[in-house]
């Protein structure tokens, strides 16, 4: 009975805390970047990727495929505390990345005026930092799969592999497929709002 009421207090609460949690990220991407899009889109590939890794998740140590590969007992269900700390670790790391790349955008977007320029340039010279980071979280990720405890090593797949597919796929096909396609929306905000804003956005 008190798991069960500490579950439930858990997932009561954590809707709030996401959901406060998205939204100063979104401000403080706004004071950044100086744009309405680009944080709104951060945030939907950021829960992207991390939906992606619960659904791995799920279908292997819920469903219990690919059990007697990584070793372990299926449980039919995932531990309760396990979303939230995925939540939290892969929230927190894949928006550093998010900044990362489009800081560097938006620095040569300032200098070029040029969407597709400023996309392609940013990529180049934050593409080599973010894969090397994140090769080297998936390398520390990958060792917690050998732990004989089924959360240690829930814990290290799935952030191992949302790392991957966010490194690999969200930061370098979906971020910059999308503002190619937004092209100069990528940078509008509405003037009355800039008008108040520093004249440069926050360093990373």
């Amino acid at each position: 009975a008190e798991i069960v009421d500490v579950v439930d207090l858990m997932y009561s609460e954590f809707p709030y805390a996401a959901l406060t949690v998205v939204i100063a990220t979104y401000l403080v991407l706004f004071l950044l970047l100086r744009s309405v899009l680009l944080p709104l889109k951060a945030v939907i590939l950021n829960a992207l990727s991390l939906t992606a890794s619960y659904g791995a998740l799920v279908f292997i140590f819920q469903d219990g495929h690919l059990s007697s590969l990584l070793n372990f007992q299926p449980l039919g269900f995932i531990e309760a505390s396990l979303p939230i700390v995925m939540f939290c670790v892969l929230f927190g790391l894949s928006m550093d990345y998010e900044v990362f790349l489009l800081s560097r955008v938006r620095e040569a977007w300032d200098q070029t005026g040029d969407n597709r320029l400023a996309v392609a340039t940013g990529l180049a010279r934050s593409g080599r930092i973010i894969t090397g980071a994140a090769l080297i979280l998936v390398v520390v990720a990958a060792a917690f799969v050998s732990a004989d405890v089924v959360l240690i090593k829930a814990l290290g797949l799935g952030i191992g592999l949302a790392i991957a597919l966010d490194a690999s796929i969200v930061r370098t096909l979906l971020v910059p497929a999308t503002m190619r396609l937004l092209g100069d929306w990528n940078w509008w905000a509405p003037r009355i709002v800039l008008r108040v804003l520093p004249e440069r956005g926050l360093e990373h």
